[in-house]
C-alpha cells in the first residue's frame, strides 16, 4: 500500500471519528432539543448546505463568504438557545451535501469536510460562549465582540485542518500553506458580521424575515463574483496577448512587462488612484502590441535601419491602436500608447499617462541589452532623462521615475540587467542612440555596411 493511500485511509478514520464525537455528543443531552432547537437546525442548516454549494461554485474568487455568514447566524442563534452543540451540526450537514464531492463519491473528502467544519465550528462556539454568557442578545457590544472572537476561531481552525491535506497532496510546506489558506479565509471574516445580524433578525423578527435579509446579500454575493470573474477574463486577455509577443520575440514581451512596473513606479509617485493605475498598467503592457506585425529581422536587426525599415516599425503604434479599440476594456487606453500622444503630454497639458509610458519605455530600453546596442548604465540612462526633461519627455514624470528607482534601492542597466537575452550577434557598445528612434541610415549606405559587416 503506497504511503498517500496510508495517509488518505488514517485522514478518513479520523474524520468519521470526529463526526462520529460530535454527533454522540449532541443527541446524548436531548433536554437540549427543544422545537425552538429543532426549528433553528432546519432553517440553518438548509441555509447553510446552499450557501456552502455556492462557494464551492465561485470559491477561487469569493472564497467561503456565504458560509462564515450562515455559520456565525447559527452561532448567535444557538448561543441564544444554550445548545453548544448546534453549528458544529449545521457544519456536519454541510459536509454531508457538498455536491461537487457527492457527484464524484470522493467519500474520504465528504468525511474531512464534515469533521473540519464541525471541530472547528466548536472551537468557534466555545469562544462565542466565553465571551457571550447566557443572554448575548441583551449586549449589542458584547455580542459584536463575541461573534468576531467565534470567527477568528472558526477561521483559524479551518485554515489549521485543512491544510494538511492540501499540504500532503501537493508535496508543499505545511507552514507555506497554512498561510496561504489563512490569507484566504481573511476575506471572508466581513461576512461574520453580516451573519451576527442575521442571528439577530431570526431571534428578534422570526424566520420568515430571514430571507429579507439573506436574498440582497447573495445576490449582492452573485454580482461581486460575476465582476471578479470579468476582472480575471480580463487579465487572461491581457496575458494572452503578452504570450503571444513573448512567442514571437520573448525579450518584447519582458519589455513589456517591466514598462508597466516602471509605468506604475510613475503613477504610485503622483497618487495615482486604484481605477487610474489599473488603466495606466493595461496601457503600458499593451504599448508595444502592434510589433506583433513586424518582422523579427527588423525587431533584431544589429545595425542601424534603413528609412524604409523605420517607416515598417512605426506602423505598429497605428496596428497597435486598431487593435486595442476591437477589445472592450482595453479600447479606452488605445491612446495611450502612441507617440503623439507622449509629445503632447511632454509639458504636463494633455492626459500624462501617454507621458508616463513614455518615459517608462525610454528608461528601460536605455538599461537593457538591444540587438543594436549594449546595456548603458542605470546613471547614464538618468543623465539622457533629464538631458530630454521638458523637450522630448515630461519632466515631472522624469523625476517622478528617478525617485521611485533611488528610494526602493534597485539597480538597472549594465551589470543589473532583469532578463538575460542571447543574440544571434553580440550588441556593440554603442551610444544612446536608437535604431528605432530615428538614428537611421539611407539606402545606398545599406550594401556598404553589410560589406564592411562581412
Amino acid at each position: 500500500m503506497s504511503t498517500q493511500s496510508k495517509i488518505r485511509i488514517a485522514v478518513t478514520v479520523g474524520c468519521i471519528a470526529s463526526c462520529g464525537f460530535v454527533a454522540l455528543a449532541a443527541f446524548v443531552a436531548p433536554h437540549s432539543l427543544s422545537s425552538d432547537v429543532v426549528f433553528a437546525f432546519v432553517v440553518f442548516g438548509v441555509l447553510a448546505v446552499a450557501a456552502t454549494n455556492l462557494d464551492v461554485i465561485a470559491r477561487a474568487s469569493i472564497g467561503m463568504s456565504g458560509s462564515v455568514m450562515i455559520f456565525m447566524a447559527a452561532v448567535v442563534v444557538f448561543g441564544e438557545y444554550s445548545f453548544f452543540l448546534g453549528p458544529a451540526l449545521v457544519g456536519l450537514l454541510c459536509g454531508l451535501f457538498d455536491v461537487v464531492h457527492l457527484r464524484k463519491r470522493e467519500w474520504d473528502k465528504i468525511a474531512f469536510n464534515c469533521a473540519s467544519d464541525a471541530l472547528s465550528l466548536m472551537g468557534g462556539t466555545a469562544a462565542f460562549f466565553l465571551i457571550a454568557a447566557d443572554k448575548p442578545i441583551e449586549d449589542p457590544f458584547i455580542l459584536t465582540v463575541a461573534v468576531a472572537a467565534a470567527a477568528c476561531t472558526y477561521l483559524l481552525l479551518n485554515a489549521v485542518f485543512v491544510s494538511f491535506p492540501v499540504a500532503i497532496s501537493g508535496g508543499d510546506q505545511y507552514r507555506r500553506v497554512l498561510r496561504e489558506i489563512l490569507a484566504f479565509n481573511v476575506g471572508a471574516f466581513p461576512f461574520a458580521l453580516l451573519g451576527l445580524g442575521l442571528g439577530w433578525v431570526y431571534l428578534e423578527l422570526g424566520a420568515a424575515v430571514v430571507p429579507l435579509l439573506v436574498v440582497p446579500i447573495l445576490i449582492a454575493r452573485s454580482t461581486f463574483a460575476s465582476y471578479l470573474e470579468l476582472k480575471a477574463g480580463q487579465e487572461q486577455t491581457i496575458e494572452t496577448l503578452i504570450l503571444a509577443l513573448e512567442a514571437k520575440d520573448p525579450y518584447t514581451a519582458g519589455h513589456a512587462q517591466r514598462v508597466a512596473t516602471f509605468s506604475e513606479y510613475v503613477g504610485a509617485e503622483l497618487a495615482f488612484g486604484q481605477r487610474r493605475m489599473e488603466r495606466l498598467r493595461y496601457a503600458a503592457l499593451m504599448h508595444d502590441i502592434g510589433k506583433l506585425v513586424v518582422p523579427n529581422q527588423i525587431l533584431n536587426k544589429p545595425g542601424r535601419l534603413t528609412e524604409a525599415e523605420f517607416e515598417r516599425v512605426k506602423r505598429h503604434e497605428t496596428v497597435s491602436v486598431e487593435l486595442l479599440h476591437r477589445i472592450d476594456f482595453l479600447a479606452p487606453v488605445a491612446g495611450d500608447t502612441t507617440t503623439e500622444a507622449a509629445t503632447a503630454a511632454v509639458d504636463g497639458t494633455d492626459l500624462i499617462e501617454p507621458a508616463i509610458i513614455h518615459v517608462a519605455d525610454a528608461f528601460d530600453a536605455m538599461t537593457s541589452t538591444r540587438s543594436y546596442r549594449r546595456a548603458l548604465s542605470q546613471e547614464t540612462a538618468f543623465a539622457e532623462l533629464r538631458d530630454g526633461a521638458g523637450t522630448q519627455f515630461n519632466a515631472a514624470c522624469v523625476d517622478a521615475l528617478i525617485h521611485s528607482i533611488e528610494r526602493r534601492g534597485e539597480q538597472y542597466g549594465a551589470g543589473h540587467e532583469v532578463d538575460e537575452h542571447e543574440w544571434a550577434v553580440a550588441p556593440p557598445e554603442a551610444g544612446t542612440g536608437s535604431a528605432g528612434l530615428g538614428h537611421l541610415v539611407s539606402e545606398e549606405l545599406v550594401p556598404e555596411e553589410q560589406a564592411a559587416g562581412s
